[in-house]
C-alpha cells in the first residue's frame, strides 16, 4: 500500500496533533489518537461523533501502550509520533531523567511496537533547535552538523540517531520551526502568540535575546507538511530529514515585536540582557529541501499569526489564556 488509509496519532490531543486530527477525518482518512491527556482532552471533543475516529487514553511510556490501542483494530498504515514533552522549560521542569522516558525511551517503543504491527510510515516530530546556534550566521540545512545546546535538544538528537538507525520502517524525520497560531489547544508558551497575549493583556513587552533569528512557521502549515510526507511516494521520505518551515519565517525577535506594535501600538517594549542555561536559537534555516521534494509552501506569515491571536483575544474564543492547559510549562524566557 503506498498512501496510508488508517493514521494513528500519539499526543493527539496537543496544539499540533488536535488540528491534525481534525484535517485528516476531513480528507477522509480513519484516525486512531493516543494521548495522556496531561492537558485535557477538550481539542478532541468534537470529533467524537466522527465514524472514522477513535480516541484511546493512552501513556506511550508504557511497554504496551499501543499493542494495546490497537488490538483487533484495522491494520494501521502510518504513525505520527508527536507525544513528548515539548519545549525546553517544560524538559528543565520533569528533570533528565523523565525527560528521556518520554522524548528517547517511548520513542522507541513506539517505534518497535509500530514495526511489529506491520506500520509503513513513522513520522517523528523533531525540532530546529537541534542545530543551536548557527556557525558564521550562514542558514542551516539538513546535513549541518548537529549542536543541541538544551535538554529537549539533546532528547530530540538522541530520538533521530536511534530511528535513523532503523531498519523496519524508514521513517521521515521533521525538523519543525517555531510554531504560532490558533488550534483547538492553543499555546501561549510560543513566542508569537505569547507576544501577542502579553501585549494584549498587559500592554507591556519584556524581551530577552533581543537581537537573536528564529524561524516561524503556523501551525496549520506544519499540518500541511505532515499531510503531504503522509502521502509521499515511500521512495521520497523514508529515512529522510526535512526542516520544515518557511525561508520567509526567519525573523529576529525585533521583527516580531514589530509585527505586534502593528496592531497594538501603544504596547511599551523593555529589552534586558539575560544569560541562562536553555535554547539559545540565534540562527537562520534553509528549507531548500521540502520546497524542492515536496513543492511546500507555506500559506500563512507571522502577520497571520499575530492578526489571528489577537482576534481570539478581543473576541472572547479563548477566555482564560493564563490557564495552564495553554502552556507545556510555567518559566517562559524569551
Amino acid at each position: 500500500m503506498d498512501k496510508p488509509n488508517h493514521i494513528v496519532i500519539t499526543g493527539g490531543a496537543g496544539y499540533i496533533g488536535s488540528l491534525l486530527t481534525s484535517e485528516l477525518l476531513r480528507l477522509g482518512y480513519r484516525v486512531t489518537v493516543l494521548d495522556a491527556l496531561l492537558f485535557g482532552g477538550e481539542s478532541l471533543v468534537a470529533n467524537l461523533a466522527h465514524p472514522e475516529f477513535r480516541f484511546v487514553k493512552a501513556d506511550v511510556t508504557q511497554p504496551r501502550a499501543l499493542l494495546d490501542a490497537l488490538r483487533d483494530q484495522p491494520q494501521a498504515d502510518a504513525l505520527v509520533h508527536l507525544a513528548g514533552i515539548v519545549g525546553f522549560p517544560a524538559c528543565q521542569a520533569i528533570g533528565r531523567e523523565a525527560a528521556w522516558r518520554y522524548n528517547v525511551e517511548a520513542v522507541e517503543s513506539v517505534y518497535e511496537q509500530s514495526a511489529g504491527l506491520g506500520v509503513e510510515r513513522f513520522v517523528f516530530s523533531s525540532t530546529y533547535s537541534n542545530y543551536g546556534l548557527a556557525k558564521d550566521g550562514a542558514p542551516v540545512n539538513e546535513t549541518t552538523p548537529l549542536n543541541p545546546k538544551s535538554l529537549y535538544a539533546e532528547t530530540k538528537v538522541a530520538a533521530e540517531e536511534f530511528l535513523l538507525a532503523q531498519n523496519d520502517i524508514a521513517p521521515l524525520i521533521f525538523r519543525f520551526a517555531t510554531l504560532y497560531g490558533i488550534s483547538p489547544r492553543t499555546r501561549f508558551d510560543l513566542i508569537v502568540n505569547q507576544f501577542v497575549l502579553e501585549a494584549f493583556t498587559k500592554r507591556e513587552l519584556i524581551i530577552y535575546q533581543r537581537g537573536y533569528s528564529r524561524s516561524f512557521i503556523h501551525v496549520r502549515d506544519i499540518i500541511r507538511g505532515i499531510i503531504l510526507g503522509l502521502e509521499a511516494p515511500l521512495e521520497k521520505i523514508s529515512g529522510q530529514v526535512y526542516n520544515l518551515g518557511t525561508n520567509e519565517g526567519n525573523l529576529t525577535k525585533d521583527e516580531i515585536v514589530g509585527l505586534v506594535l502593528k496592531r497594538l501600538p501603544e504596547t511599551i517594549v523593555t529589552y534586558k540582557d539575560l544569560t541562562f542555561g536553555g535554547d539559545m536559537r540565534d540562527i537562520t534555516v534553509s528549507f531548500e529541501k521540502i520546497k524542492r521534494e515536496f513543492g511546500f509552501e507555506a500559506t500563512l506569515t507571522p502577520d497571520d499569526g499575530v492578526r489571528e491571536v489577537l482576534f481570539a483575544l478581543q473576541s472572547g474564543l479563548i477566555k482564560k489564556p493564563q490557564d495552564g492547559r495553554y502552556r507545556n510549562a510555567r518559566f517562559i524566557v524569551q
